[in-house]
């Protein structure tokens, strides 16, 4: 049964078939004039616009969503689906007559369409295949008012389907809209703006705005006074507040849509569009607020937004609004920490502002509300199978409650993993008890990881979560926890997953608990170290650098590690072949695994067999401190089989560890030092280190604040000396004799 939207007059719930009788008795006694006024009509035919060639040019965008656009279907899907309803054919019928119906008539129309429900699919695109677009468009350019205001209200309420959305802009529709933005009648700015909102989605659109100056003109309509506001606007509902602030929702929510392309946030961030945001996320009106704050987490992204945020004070805000009962606002507010938390000084103004315990506590009711079983029905733990039933209206609540319960978990957990970056909100979220909550997410999250790939949004929540556990694990008392209250468990059970930042995380939280002895047993005895040795095989190279980063510390502290490595039945030839990968944070990572193999001399021995000194060797000519360190320190352990100083030498690697020794970094200069000292117990690798130049650089280091640097360095060049010494010696017996 058609109804009214909330824009379009009160609801009449039984009119539509009296409303269409008058309508039909009203077509039958006017005219066949055109329904446009003769004033803007410039032919006997219905006027198509079209888009202008510079209007198709692909934008900088983040890119159209396209799991909203599978919910929609086209002509062809609606009429293999069998019957079409009734009212299909009606709305095409009222559309026919649009076509030739005089000014009254046109009106009349339009009332009667708007007594539809247009939600509803078939409507849509009824009124697309039907033609009715066009009329629509050309009653834009009409001076009728009561024609614009009807034509507005049923394309702000049909522009949600994505066809429509790509015909309408493609006729030109934006364009219209635009001027619209300029008229003095805030109800026509309003609709105006709010079917923007719906086009903008589309990623042509979002061009076309900004290429014809449409967000200079969004940004105007944001400058209102705030002062003549009354003073209970947070007590009004959405159809109370003044007109004025309305608009300004409207020009708000197609804001938030334009914003997902990079070029518009730039040019928001040009034409103003900042500071009047922060004036306006001051108000304590939800409706206001969310088209707000969703902008600005769309704009977060960029870190010139980031910096301009922090100086506008709008962290408090964010923070304030957490504790805002509306969960579509305090998902919104979450999103907008967990970018704006990738800045250090973000991360400090979140834990000044109080912020770190609303999003501890939110996180809490989140996870429970998501495990606590809606009435009526059997816990979600039950094991026992019930025969299928037909879905109650508390099932599809439940479901609707459910995947927005999942936004706003995947928001929060997002924001505590950001903020968990600073060690001092690490100790705070340990007073507050955080870990004790994530594991139990965790748990609660991990099973049926065959259906993962179906629900990204649990995906995105397990990323986080143990994103954050990683970060929290930098603490040994955190680790203590996560041992205790058995979150390994499920934490290595994740690495049988294939998403890789899911992977990455999972691999970096292992990697730190590793680092205590005793829970490194607990992993080991979970087939944890075998798991992870595992994803060097994973095709992500993000993943292949986790996994050899979180192996070394599993490496270093296991009571039997030469044991435990020879144990993995082709672990090492698979490590030594990613020595070929052309990944700086592989190539480091792997670098530092070999160097802790390399200590036990069984393993040194086959992985000299796997030809690792000549692997090593080919990557000396590096400019990455960090692959220097890792693989200067490698080349040192590699030293300890006396042959293999012969073949570094051999190889070419000498010359480029001295080369090392210039830059400023104090590890780079710790492990190439020992490294050199190392090689430098073969004389030819003396000579070459000589040659190059080597004696200078060391005689700084002797001088260096780090005793092992020290050592090292002096060590080195007693060798040289030791050679000097027994050269001129020989020389001096030569000439004796």
């Amino acid at each position: 049964m058609p109804q009214f939207d909330g824009g379009s007059g009160n609801s009449r719930v039984g009119a539509k078939n009296s409303t269409a009788s008058l309508y039909r008795d009203r077509a039958n006694s006017i005219s066949s004039r055109s329904i446009v006024s003769q004033h803007s009509r410039t032919s006997n035919k219905i006027k198509i616009l079209r888009a202008g060639s510079p209007n198709s040019e692909d934008d900088a965008s983040t890119g159209d969503s396209t799991s909203d656009d599978e919910n929609y279907s086209d002509m062809k899907t609606l009429t293999a689906q069998g019957e079409i309803p009734q009212d299909f054919w009606q709305i095409q019928k009222l559309i026919r007559y649009l076509k030739i119906g005089n000014q009254t008539a046109t009106v009349i129309a339009l009332c009667v369409l708007n007594d539809f429900d247009l939600t509803k699919e078939y409507a849509q695109l009824a009124i697309m295949d039907a033609g009715g677009l066009e009329v629509l468009s050309n009653l834009l350019e009409t001076d009728e008012m009561k024609c614009k205001v009807g034509a507005l209200r049923i394309l702000r309420r049909i522009t949600v389907h994505p066809a429509i959305r790509k015909k309408t802009t493609l006729m030109g529709g934006i364009d219209l809209l635009i001027k619209i933005l300029s008229d003095p009648d805030p109800k026509l700015q309003l609709l105006a703006a709010e079917t923007m909102a719906n086009l903008a989605k589309f990623r042509n659109a979002r061009t076309i705005v900004r290429k014809n100056e449409g967000i200079p003109k969004l940004i105007d309509i944001l400058d209102i006074d705030l002062a003549k506001l009354p003073n209970d606007i947070e007590h009004l509902d959405d159809h109370s507040i003044p007109i004025v602030l309305q608009v300004a929702r409207g020009s708000a929510f197609a804001l938030w849509s334009l914003s997902k392309s990079k070029r518009n946030k730039l040019c928001i961030k040009k034409a103003g569009g900042l500071p009047l945001l922060a004036r306006l996320v001051k108000l304590r009106q939800t409706s206001i607020l969310i088209p707000v704050i969703g902008t600005l987490q769309e704009c977060a992204s960029e870190k010139s937004y980031c910096l301009a945020m922090q100086s506008e004070g709008m962290i408090e805000d964010l923070v304030r609004n957490l504790s805002n009962p509306n969960p579509k606002l305090k998902m919104l507010c979450a999103s907008a920490i967990f970018r704006l938390a990738e800045e250090k000084e973000s991360r400090q103004l979140v834990r000044a502002h109080g912020g770190l315990e609303p999003l501890v506590i939110l996180i809490d009711e989140t996870a429970n509300h998501e495990n606590r079983p809606h009435s009526g029905h059997p816990s979600q733990w039950s094991r026992k199978v019930l025969p299928p039933s037909k879905p109650s209206i508390q099932d599809v609540i439940h479901k609707f409650d459910d995947h927005h319960n999942r936004e706003l978990m995947a928001a929060v957990s997002g924001a505590i993993w950001k903020c968990a970056f600073s060690a001092e909100n690490v100790t705070k979220f340990q007073d507050l008890g955080l870990v004790e909550v994530l594991i139990r997410i965790l748990k609660d999250n991990c099973d049926a990881l065959d259906d993962l790939q179906f629900n990204p949004q649990k995906i995105s929540v397990l990323t986080n979560v143990v994103g954050a556990l990683a970060e929290c694990a930098k603490n040994e008392q955190n680790v203590n926890v996560i041992k205790d209250e058995a979150g390994l468990e499920p934490l290595i059970k994740l690495i049988n997953t294939t998403h890789p930042d899911l992977l990455v995380n999972v691999s970096l939280a292992l990697g730190r608990c590793a680092e205590d002895k005793n829970t490194l047993i607990n992993i080991h005895e979970l087939d944890g170290v075998r798991l992870i040795w595992s994803l060097l095989k994973n095709t992500s190279d993000r993943v292949q650098a986790s996994a050899a980063w979180a192996l070394s510390p599993c490496i270093r502290n296991a009571p039997n590690s030469g044991d435990m490595v020879r144990s993995f039945v082709g672990g090492l030839e698979l490590i030594c072949g990613l020595l070929e990968s052309r990944d700086i944070q592989v190539l480091s990572a792997v670098c530092y695994a070999i160097a802790n193999i390399a200590k036990d001399k069984e393993n040194l021995a086959v992985i000299t067999d796997h030809g690792v000194i000549e692997k090593l060797s080919r990557l000396a000519n590096t400019d990455s401190d960090l692959l220097r360190a890792k693989l200067a320190q490698a080349i040192g352990n590699c030293c300890d089989w006396a042959g293999n100083r012969a073949l570094f030498g051999q190889s070419g690697a000498v010359a480029p560890l001295v080369s090392y020794l210039t830059t400023t970094d104090l590890e780079v200069h710790r492990s190439t030092s020992v490294a050199l000292y190392q090689l430098s117990k073969d004389p030819w690798n003396c000579v070459t280190m000589h040659q190059n130049g080597v004696v200078p650089h060391l005689l700084r280091l002797i001088g260096s604040q780090d005793e092992d640097v020290q050592e090292a360095s002096a060590d080195c060049l007693q060798n040289i000396r030791k050679l000097a010494l027994a050269c001129e010696k020989f020389r001096y017996q030569h000439l004796k004799t």
